[in-house]
């Protein structure tokens, strides 16, 4: 974690700051490991400083070796406390994350620290989280493992009768079972028209009232996170099913052939998009066609239109055109791809043929 804070180190001094205030707490876990929450790390020239209270004094020992630590006792207030650790640092211009901090927060810190210059920075640690190490691939491509474990666990297990809403515990349940934290976000189980919703939330509806059911589940294994979409027919494949599936299918293996270093985010989503549109669904496609995964769930880049940002080594991100008539239903693949030196890696590997995954 120390080279982490290096990095952001080197960025303080060529922006002319004496630290930088991270109060993302994801972003705390980046640089630092330590898995709690309510917790800030100031990032100075000559060192870092853990500001955190009593409840996580023995994780942080676990967690953080070596790292300085604050540690607020009972009746000691997060700004004051915060504000102190400042003032002991003499920062005489901090950065702060103008993406995470609140206006609130931010009016509190100028008024007890009057003689520190607050400057707000944007996307620093998001930006070094974008490229992920042997140990943060490690960690997705067992978050990927976890989530076809669970979904073929529960994919053997549906039945007509069973609703949206049990499937989506069943898929917590199984994912807990093989290890994992939880899932990454509450599952979208949508069947027949509710999956013309692209964030539909499971209800009551039983799978069986309707010819098929989109999946949309990701698992998270501990910290890092994957995401998959898949398709399962309810019924007997029915001819529009199989058309618009073999459309959906071919856009997103256009895109995930596309990626390789160098690539823009933008040209991958052309890849896959120009596939529906010459098949005639280009207005029935109105999102982008993937997300960076890693510690949270929709994380950069992203895979759109107008993102000129390239592809580089290390990156991980998801693949997932869909076609969505709101009188019939959607259709979406979804898998999560690592950018590699030479080209490119699929960490998923769940099934994608429609007939396999039939509910007998």
């Amino acid at each position: 974690m120390s080279d982490r804070r290096q990095k952001l180190r080197r960025q303080l001094k060529q922006e002319g700051l004496d630290a930088l205030l991270v109060t993302n707490f994801k972003n705390v876990t980046y640089l630092t490991g330590f898995t709690g929450d309510d917790s800030y790390l100031l990032v100075g020239k000559q060192g870092d400083v853990l500001i955190s209270d009593q409840r996580y004094t023995t994780q942080l020992e676990q967690e953080c070796p070596g790292l300085e630590l604050a540690i607020r006792g009972p009746g000691s207030k997060m700004l004051e406390f915060t504000a102190k650790a400042i003032e002991k640092s003499k920062v005489t211009r901090l950065g702060i994350e103008g993406d995470s901090i609140t206006v609130g927060v931010r009016n509190a810190l100028a008024d007890a620290l009057p003689k520190v210059e607050l400057v707000p920075t944007s996307g620093w640690v998001e930006e070094l989280r974008i490229i992920k190490d042997k140990e943060e691939i490690d960690r997705t491509r067992r978050a990927c493992d976890q989530a076809r474990r669970a979904f073929e666990v529960v994919r053997a297990k549906l039945t007509p009768e069973m609703t949206e809403l049990q499937v989506a515990a069943e898929l917590e349940y199984q994912a807990r079972q093989f290890g994992a934290k939880g899932l990454s976000f509450e599952a979208i189980v949508a069947v027949g028209t509710r999956a013309a919703l692209p964030h539909a939330r499971p209800t009551t509806k039983r799978i069986g009232e309707d010819d098929f059911t989109l999946i949309d589940w990701g698992v998270n294994e501990g910290l890092y996170m994957s995401d998959l979409t898949r398709m399962v027919p309810t019924a007997k494949i029915s001819p529009k099913l199989r058309k618009l599936y073999g459309v959906v299918l071919k856009a997103q293996l256009a895109g995930i052939e596309a990626i390789r270093p160098g690539v823009t985010c933008e040209e991958v989503d052309r890849a896959a998009r120009s596939v529906i549109e010459k098949a005639g669904y280009g207005k029935q496609f109105g999102h982008g066609l993937g997300h960076g995964v890693g510690l949270e769930i929709h994380e950069a880049p992203r895979l759109a239109q107008g993102q000129t940002r390239e592809l580089k080594p290390g990156m991980i991100i998801t693949v997932e055109p869909g076609i969505y008539f709101p009188e019939w239903g959607g259709i979406r693949i979804e898998d999560d791809i690592l950018v590699t030196r030479t080209g490119h890696e699929v960490l998923t590997s769940v099934t994608k043929d429609l007939d396999e995954c039939l509910v007998a």
